[in-house]
């Protein structure tokens, strides 16, 4: 397996896509944040005082993917074509799944862009309710699908 993302002297680069074909390119990432079930009830009757949990965290979610390649120090600048951020609460198991879906038509993917959608969309939540439950935890966050491009699809087993 070669490593593409270190220079002939071992050193870290950005992989070179511009010979790449543009491809219709789709990614869905999920992750989960748990915590009380006082917290969830306060999430979904709205009374959290620094207002609508998940409509901001949904925001900060897209904002999250437009803003990848900022933070991921090899990510590809790329330009994004859609992203949406859906949630299912969970009363059962006192916790918010989160999926996003993110889509371009490029040379290279938007599996990180997806992720980290995720993981600021349960970074928002947390900020969001940290002040009644400082034992929320965020776990699971994965890949669960990608298409398009050279590699082709994937889909990660057992998800629906």
């Amino acid at each position: 397996m070669e490593f593409t993302h270190f220079n002939e002297s071992g050193k870290a680069k950005m992989v070179e896509v511009g010979d790449k074909d543009n491809t219709k390119r789709v990614a869905i990432a999920k992750g989960t944040i748990k915590m009380s079930s006082k917290t969830l009830k306060m999430i979904t009757k709205g009374k959290m005082k620094k207002g609508d949990v998940l409509s901001v965290a949904q925001v900060a979610g897209i904002m999250g993917s437009k803003k990848t390649s900022e933070i991921i120090p090899m990510c590809h600048n790329i330009f994004i074509t859609g992203a949406d951020i859906k949630f299912q609460i969970d009363e059962e198991n006192d916790a918010v799944h989160i999926e996003a879906e993110v889509k371009t038509i490029g040379k290279t993917g938007v599996e990180m862009e997806a992720l980290s959608a995720v993981t600021i969309t349960a970074l928002t939540i947390y900020d969001m309710c940290k002040a009644v439950d400082k034992d929320m935890f965020i776990e699971n966050i994965r890949l669960v699908k990608k298409t398009g491009g050279k590699s082709g699809d994937y889909i990660r087993k057992g998800e629906k």
